[in-house]
């Protein structure tokens, strides 16, 4: 049985690495990064606020939040029936991570998202935006309006997941794994690989362990299944 890699560096803090696109899932032009950056944004706040945020009575964060709703004006109200665009590349479904990091520190505020393609990209980036506020490894330190100022925002298009030919068969820089292995199931962005600089056997022995809860070797039964996908990152962008 394989041990498990000295935790010397954790995925859920963040090195300071540029954060690049890593693959065109779609292609995405600035415009419509910046209309996904502001659904984004405008799921997040209005759950906050629905949430009853801790604003200060003083002038600072809860203007930021009036700021950002202006300007995300009509995003919150957009459903099936009221859509914020017809861009066939923001319409097309895809799963998507919305993550939330503070900016001096890169510390891990929530992480949350959707692998299946299931709904639209512009809808599933804001439903997914608002639900990283309810990140379950955080409900001791939640998000409040205070912390804005603190926190950047990224957005992870994902690929829908392809079946890998075996356990090792993808590029950990630039491949997302997910992993199944009877009915559990568990997965790490390409971020992780590249912030950590594991290698395939420390991201699968870290993935069954921490992910799955099973033994680090788990990966290599054959019972075992890895899929793979891409991933476009729009961000990190201040909130």
């Amino acid at each position: 049985m394989l041990a498990c890699p000295a935790p010397n560096v954790h995925y859920k803090y963040r090195a300071i690495l540029p954060h690049v696109t890593i693959f065109p899932v779609v292609p995405l032009t600035p415009a419509q990064r910046d209309l996904l950056l502001n659904l984004a944004r405008a799921g997040l706040l209005e759950r906050l606020a629905s949430a009853g945020g801790s604003a200060p009575e003083r002038d600072g964060p809860q203007d930021r939040v009036s700021e950002v709703a202006a300007a995300t004006a009509g995003a919150h109200k957009a459903d099936d029936d009221h859509t914020p665009t017809s861009d066939a590349e923001l319409t097309t479904p895809a799963g998507c991570f919305v993550s939330l990091h503070e900016k001096v520190t890169h510390r891990l505020r929530g992480c949350v998202g959707r692998l299946d393609p299931e709904m639209p990209l512009w809808r599933v980036v804001r439903e997914t935006a608002g639900d990283v506020l309810r990140d379950p490894r955080f409900t001791d330190t939640p998000v409040t309006v205070d912390d804005l100022p603190i926190l950047e925002l990224e957005i992870s298009v994902l690929s829908p997941p392809h079946l890998a030919a075996g356990p090792l068969d993808f590029d950990p820089l630039t491949d997302g794994i997910y992993l199944v292995h009877g009915k559990r199931t568990g997965f790490f962005l390409p971020q992780v690989a590249r912030e950590t600089r594991w290698s395939k056997q420390q991201l699968l022995n870290r993935l069954c362990d921490e992910k799955l809860g099973l033994p680090c070797d788990a990966w290599q039964k054959p019972e075992a299944k890895l899929f793979t996908f891409k991933v476009e990152v729009i961000g990190p962008e201040a909130l």
